[in-house]
This record gives C-alpha cells, sequence and structure tokens, in this order.
C-alpha cells in the first residue's frame, strides 16, 4: 500500500464506502426489512478493532517486559520494516502491565543528543512520549537519569521521588526508545547508552535500583503479522478481537459504537460461533477494501510533499487508526516526529537517469528542535542500494549553504562532482521510480501547523 493512502490528502473519506470520519457508517445499520444490516455494522467493527488485532499478533513475535534492543544501523539488506531510517537506534517491548508495573530508565546522553520513549496501549494510541526536549518528569525530577513507572488500569500504590508514573488505559502496551547516533564514528558511543537503557519490574526496582534490565531477541514470524491478520476469515478474526477487546476495554468515547456492534452480538468477551461465518467473511473483505480505500481528509498537500498532522493518537477515528496500523505502524504523535512523503517519483530509465534538486531558501532548512533528514527508497519502501552506502542526507554529514546561503540538495544515480558537497548529494535509482521520506524530528510548530512548509522536488539539468 502507498503511503499516500494514509498521508495523502483528499476531499474526505472515500464516498461509496459509508464511512463517517470517524471511520463507523453513516447508517443507523438497518436494512430496508427493517432489521440490523449485520455486514455494514461488521465492517464498521472489523476497523474498529484492526489495530487492536494486529497489534497483538505482532506482539506474540516478542518476549513480554523485555527490551529487544536494535544496536547496527539498517542499510539496503533491511528487510524487517518498511521506510527504515538512519537517524536512531531502537529498543523496543511489549509489555504486560498486570502483574505490575516496569520501570524504565534512560540515562544520562552526552550533549544534545536527541532521544525519544514512546508510549503506546493496546489500540496504538501513543499515551505517553517523553524525549530529551520534553522529558515530562514531575516536578523536582529534572535531572537526569529518568525514571518512569508504566502502570496499567486500576493500579495504585506509591512510587520513589524519582520515579514518574505513566498510568496506560490498557494492560498492554508497547514501548520504543530511540536514541541519535551521528555517523559510523558515533555508532559505539550510541550502543553504550542504549545499553544503559533498562526495563525492569517495579518489584526488582524497589529492591534495588540499580538493578539490571532484562534483554530479549525477537522470535519473528514465519508469516509476517500483517500478512497473517490479513489471511484470518470472519470467524476467526471476530473471535480474536472479542477476547482482546476483553482484556482491553476501549475507551468511554467508543460507547457509541460498540452498543451498535454488541447489537448484532460481536461484543467484549462474545464468541461469535453463531453468527453467519458468510457475513462475517464479507464484512472483514469489506473493511479491507476501507483500509486500502481510505484517504486522510486533514493531510495536506505542500509543494508536493504529504504531510499528515493528525497520527498517533486518533479518539474515534477508527478509519485513520486502521489504516496508519497497517502503513505506519506504531507511528509517533506530529510533535515528536514529522514525516513529509513524496511517492511514485521517475528516477529514469533507458540508459537516461534522472537527476533532481531540492532548494531550501536562505533560512528555510526544516525548523526543529533536534534534527531532520531526508531519505530515498525504492518502490518497495526499502533503501536503494549504492556504491557510497548513503541513504539519507542532512543529519550524519553536515549539508553546506552554497554562496548565497541557501542548502541545495542534490538528487541523483551517480556521485556528483566536485562543485557539489559531499554532505549534500542523495543517491536514488538509476531507473524505475523512487519515493522520498523527509524526517523532522522535535519539530517546532511553524512545520505541524503548515507555516513552514518542504520545498518542491524540481527536475536538474
Amino acid at each position: 500500500m502507498s503511503r499516500r493512502k494514509v498521508l495523502g490528502v483528499g476531499a474526505g473519506v472515500v464516498s461509496g464506502l459509508g464511512l463517517a470520519a470517524c471511520g463507523v457508517s453513516k447508517s443507523s445499520g438497518s436494512t430496508s426489512a427493517g432489521g440490523p444490516d449485520v455486514r455494514s455494522i461488521a465492517a464498521d467493527a472489523y476497523l474498529y478493532g484492526y489495530s487492536l488485532v494486529l497489534a497483538d499478533v505482532t506482539r506474540a513475535t516478542s518476549p513480554i517486559n523485555q527490551l529487544v534492543r536494535n544496536g547496527s544501523p539498517n542499510d539496503a539488506r533491511s528487510r524487517t520494516i518498511v521506510s527504515p531510517q538512519v537517524d536512531t537506534l531502537f529498543a523496543l517491548g511489549w509489555l504486560d502491565l498486570r502483574p505490575e508495573p516496569m520501570v524504565i530508565q534512560m540515562p544520562e546522553v552526552d550533549g544534545k543528543r536527541y532521544w525519544l520513549t514512546q508510549v503506546v496501549d493496546a489500540w496504538m494510541n501513543t499515551i505517553h512520549h517523553p524525549s530529551s526536549v520534553h522529558p515530562g518528569v514531575a516536578a523536582g525530577r529534572a535531572a537526569p537519569p529518568y525514571s518512569y513507572a508504566l502502570t496499567g488500569p486500576g493500579w495504585s500504590g506509591t512510587l520513589p521521588n524519582e520515579v514518574t508514573q505513566l498510568a496506560l488505559p490498557t494492560g498492554t502496551a508497547f514501548l520504543a526508545n530511540r536514541i541519535e547516533y551521528h555517523g559510523a564514528a558515533d555508532l559505539d558511543r550510541a550502543r553504550a547508552l542504549q545499553a544503559q537503557v533498562k526495563l525492569v519490574p517495579l518489584r526488582a526496582w524497589l529492591a534495588d535500583p540499580h538493578a539490571a534490565g532484562v534483554n530479549g531477541a525477537s522470535t519473528g514470524a514465519s508469516v509476517p503479522p500483517l500478512k497473517q491478520v490479513e489471511a484470518m476469515d470472519g470467524r476467526t478474526y471476530f473471535g480474536r478481537m472479542t477476547a482482546l477487546m476483553a482484556a482491553n476495554p476501549g475507551p468511554a468515547a467508543d460507547a457509541d459504537a460498540l452498543a451498535r456492534f454488541a447489537s448484532i452480538g460481536i461484543a467484549a468477551g462474545a464468541g461469535v460461533d453463531t453468527l453467519d461465518s458468510g457475513v462475517l467473511d464479507a464484512a472483514v473483505r469489506d473493511g479491507q477494501n476501507r483500509i486500502a480505500g481510505y484517504t486522510n481528509p486533514r493531510a495536506r498537500t505542500e509543494h508536493g510533499w504529504s504531510v499528515a498532522p493528525n497520527l498517533g493518537a486518533y479518539g474515534t477515528d477508527y478509519a485513520l487508526r486502521a489504516n496508519t496500523a497497517k502503513v505506519l505502524f506504531g507511528a509517533s504523535l506530529p510533535q515528536d516526529t514529522l514525516y513529509p512523503f513524496l511517492d511514485h517519483l521517475d528516477a529514469g530509465a533507458n540508459g537516461a537517469p534522472r537527476r533532481y534538486r531540492i532548494r531550501f531558501e536562505p533560512g528555510q532548512l526544516p525548523p526543529v528542535d533536534a534534527f531532520w533528514s531526508i531519505s530515498a527508497y525504492d518502490p518497495d519502501h526499502y533503501f536503494i542500494a549504492n556504491p557510497a552506502n548513503r541513504f539519507a542526507v542532512g543529519h550524519q554529514i553536515p549539508v553546506v549553504p552554497g554562496p548565497d546561503g541557501a542548502v541545495e540538495i542534490v538528487l541523483q544515480n551517480a556521485r556528483p562532482g566536485p562543485g557539489v558537497p559531499d554532505g549534500n548529494w542523495l543517491p536514488i535509482p538509476a531507473s524505475g521510480t523512487f519515493s522520498l521520506a523527509m524526517r523532522l524530528y522535535a519539530p517546532r510548530d511553524a512545520a505541524v501547523t503548515g507555516a513552514w512548509q518542504p520545498p518542491p522536488l524540481t527536475p536538474a539539468p
């Protein structure tokens, strides 16, 4: 699926699919005969539960309450995730907060090195996001290391003064810790800092705040989680969904939608064996088509770039939540990272590769409190192999302004001549198509609101 489906601009939600802005059918769910339109309601329920089911299938590939660290940068061979980045190292963890809270500690980092710890609930809403820009600690706890207790619903207790509570609405949660690194020469230092990020049960922390965390490794899956979910028939999908709804109830704002789903027998903890399997299978197909056809009505087109300022927390916009889970699993909040995309670009053909430029006028580099980068991807949204092993510009190798103060990024397959500073060249394929992702870490309000816009990609002679 193209990134433009979730990030692209549309006048509204796809007509003909019966979706309102919240992703639930506008109709009352009644047929002309006066009975409930089971297929339509079940299709709405499919969208409602999609992020919950996909998150659970993904969780099954990893250990619980352990950090899985990725200390190796992505390259052209990386196939774990689409649209990878080479700006930060990751440490990921799936949490079960029902037995007790978990404590994550972020060590003191050097200089202005960026870090972010994103904490997501079972429905893929970002609930907490402490970072180097906004640590989010309680008053009087401003000095690192920063310690946070991740607590599940209904937990009550007393925490040490140095620990800030981060309450989660669901017992299942996911965290993604990112630490910036500044290129190959900085990797060892970044890895050493990543090794100091620790996750421990609260009981162990109270017994010894210096207790070591437990590291784990992902078991992987022979079939990717996304493919597993999309292969589920109706009875399998809705059976898993209703069980997960009982374990991780949605918020009060979902009450109207839940009452509507319950009217046809799809409810938390309810079995679906008595429901017509043909109708459920048809609802799955309808739901998948709705996700594939969804266009984000709040996304903007800025000089050709698609910018979505409404990802990471979804409220009752179930269609956006489902589509984002499929295309940008675990998307962060726009105040933490903003991702302008350019898709379906022509790299050239028949021995005539194209060349492009991106020109930032003086004083118009991306407005950020951390850093920015631009990466290029092949048609499958993976890095492009190139002799320089270069996959991004703007961050690890400094860009150099020209005599007029403007910064011009050169995009072409072959290394440009000596007139182009080394940090201003981004390799693209010699033929076919490619896409671009601009990443703004800790973007300023001007980028989030659109007061600042990324400059256009223009052909070069």
